[in-house]
This record gives structure tokens, C-alpha cells and sequence, in this order.
């Protein structure tokens, strides 16, 4: 196994070629961190420990980061619903100026941020954290209002939507402003899903008036800092793909399946101007066989030799119902290549 090098994935972000193949996945699964993962970090208990757990089986999969954050923070209080999978359609905490002004909103600075001080000397020379947030811009505020009713609210109450979105918007970037003062974080990944299958959830032009700012906001502070960003986004986003490359400067995305636009042709489609991360499709690594995954994984790898700008995994992340051989199966493939 090489040892990690952060350097190839910054290369990649800026659409170079990189020193060897290169993995990026935005998340594992429990049973996989416990494959992975050093024996002497499976008993954590705290957010240093459970840090150094995740950091430890990103390591030893061959990846040069690890995606982790601190979960100790005052944002977190978004999560008003404990974490169950809710309907987009219900649940409504903020449908109007009295339930807006009455909410508890939470303080950013209110966060465990030292164990981003505390985790650099548990790094190896050469290894970064690449740090999410909780949930994006729009996903917190669908989160607080329901899809539905922001959708009714939209045209209802604008202004209410705007104070709603500032709200949020501006929290998630100081949270990420205080990510960025640490050197053990290499990169950010604004994680906020847009999309549909067919559409984005809301019109380009609300999408231009309540989220692209905040978003700008969040590229500019990474920029700032020295350091990339990257968008995680699911749905079908080829209508605004030229905004995120040219209006929001990301320096590369991710989330792809193939019924939206297989990985491959986001490549050539727009390659050569944003980083294409990841993109093998959950379907087809959950169902294909090994060989399958492996073959396409090595030529999507080829496919990236010349030009760069490329990292291997998956279309989103590793959910516990892909096979863990489906999953070795693709890292073959960098050990084929090489």
C-alpha cells in the first residue's frame, strides 16, 4: 500500500494527473470502518476516538484523506428529528414569522473544533481530512419547512424563505470558515442534494436567488483559505452544471448514476473543466459481479490517464448493502492499473 499523499487528490482538484490512481469516497459503511480500521480504534468513546476510528480505515483502504467532521457542534441542532428518515413532505417546524422567530437556532461556534488541532498528530506525513458539513443549504431547510411547504412558501411568503435560507446559509459558512483554520483539513465538501432524477427540486432561477449565494459564500472561504472545495450533490443537475463550474467555482464534484449521466460521459462532458469524482453507480456496483466492477473501474482509470482530473469510487458513498467484495473489487482495479 503507498503511503497517503494528499498531493495527488489536490492535483486531481485541479484537473492535473496525479502522482498514481487515486481513491475518493464521500463515506464507508460501519461494517466496513470495522474491517478496516486498526483494532485498537474499534472502542471509542469520544469524538477524538471515533475521529481516529474513521481516519484509521480510510488509511488502511488506500485512500490519502479521510471525510470525517466533528459531530459536536452547535449546527447540529438542524437535525431536530434525531436522525430518523422523514418524509419531504412533512414535518414542518418553520411555516411562518412567529415559528421562524421562535426557533431555537443553533451557534456554529458552539462546536468541538480543537479535534481538528488534536487529530493532526495522529496524521501521517502526507494525509488530510476532508471535512462535510451537516447537510447543506437547501437540505437544512427542507430539514426545518418540508419540502412542500417551502414550495408553497416560495411563492406565498418570499421574504420569509429568504430570512429562512439567510439563516441557514450563514451558519453553515461560519461552521465551515472554522473548518478551514485547521491544517489537518485539506479540503471541504459542501453536501446538499439539488436534485430529482429528471430536475432540480427547485427552479434554476430560485435556486440562483435563495442557494447559489450561500454556496458562492462557502467556495470564496475555501479559496481563501488555500484550499479546494468540493460539491457533493445528488440528482440531475445538468441544467446548472455550467453555474457550479462557472459561477461557483467548484473545484470538483460528486454523486453520479448512471439514469442521470454514467460517470464516463460526465467525464468527457466536463472533464477538462471540474474534477469528476467517484461515479460508479450504486446499482451497478450493489448488483454487477467482481470482475464486472473492477473492469469498469480500470477503464474508467485509463480512460483519466492522460488527462487527469479523475478519482475512483463510487456514484455516493458505500451503504451497508453493497458486498464487500463488490467494494474490494473496485479497489482492484488501482492495483491492476499500477
Amino acid at each position: 500500500m503507498a503511503n497517503p499523499n494528499f498531493n495527488n487528490l489536490l492535483k486531481i482538484l485541479n484537473n492535473e494527473v496525479p502522482d498514481r490512481p487515486t481513491l475518493f469516497e464521500f463515506a464507508l459503511n460501519m461494517r466496513l470502518y470495522e474491517q478496516l480500521a486498526d483494532d485498537k480504534y474499534l472502542n471509542y468513546d469520544d469524538e477524538l476516538g471515533r475521529m481516529k476510528f474513521i481516519v484509521s480505515a480510510f488509511l488502511n483502504a488506500g485512500y490519502d484523506f479521510a471525510t470525517a467532521r466533528i459531530t459536536d457542534f452547535g449546527i447540529a441542532d438542524f437535525d431536530i428529528h434525531g436522525g430518523k428518515s422523514l418524509s419531504q413532505f412533512d414535518h414542518s417546524q418553520i411555516d411562518d414569522y412567529q415559528s421562524f422567530e421562535k426557533f431555537r437556532w443553533p451557534n456554529p461556534e458552539e462546536g468541538s473544533y480543537h479535534v481538528y488541532e488534536e487529530i493532526s498528530e495522529f496524521l501521517p506525513d502526507g494525509a488530510k481530512l476532508v471535512v462535510p458539513g451537516p447537510g447543506g443549504v437547501l437540505e437544512n431547510v427542507i430539514q426545518l419547512v418540508s419540502y412542500e411547504k417551502l414550495c408553497l412558501l416560495i411563492y406565498d411568503e418570499p421574504e420569509l424563505v429568504q430570512e429562512i435560507f439567510d439563516a441557514v446559509g450563514s451558519r453553515l459558512l461560519a461552521y465551515y470558515k472554522r473548518c478551514l483554520e485547521y491544517d489537518s483539513v485539506g479540503a471541504i465538501i459542501s453536501n446538499d442534494d439539488w436534485g430529482f432524477k429528471t430536475q432540480t427540486l427547485l427552479s434554476p432561477e430560485d435556486m440562483r436567488k435563495y442557494i447559489f449565494p450561500w454556496h458562492k459564500k462557502i467556495v470564496n472561504a475555501a479559496h481563501n483559505a488555500g484550499k479546494p472545495v468540493i460539491l457533493h450533490s445528488c440528482g440531475n443537475l445538468i441544467r446548472i452544471m455550467d453555474i457550479i463550474i462557472d459561477e461557483l467555482g467548484y473545484d470538483g464534484k460528486h454523486s453520479f448514476e448512471d439514469s442521470i449521466i454514467p460517470v464516463e460521459e460526465a467525464y468527457d462532458r466536463w472533464g477538462e473543466r471540474i474534477a469528476i469524482l467517484g461515479g460508479l453507480d450504486l446499482n451497478f456496483v450493489a448488483k454487477s459481479k467482481p470482475d464486472e466492477i473492477t473492469e469498469r473501474a480500470l477503464k474508467m482509470l485509463e480512460k483519466s490517464a492522460e488527462k487527469g482530473g479523475y478519482a475512483l469510487g463510487t456514484g455516493n458513498s458505500v451503504p451497508d448493502y453493497i458486498p464487500d467484495e463488490n467494494y474490494f473489487a473496485m479497489l482492484k482495479a488501482i492495483q491492476k492499473f499500477q
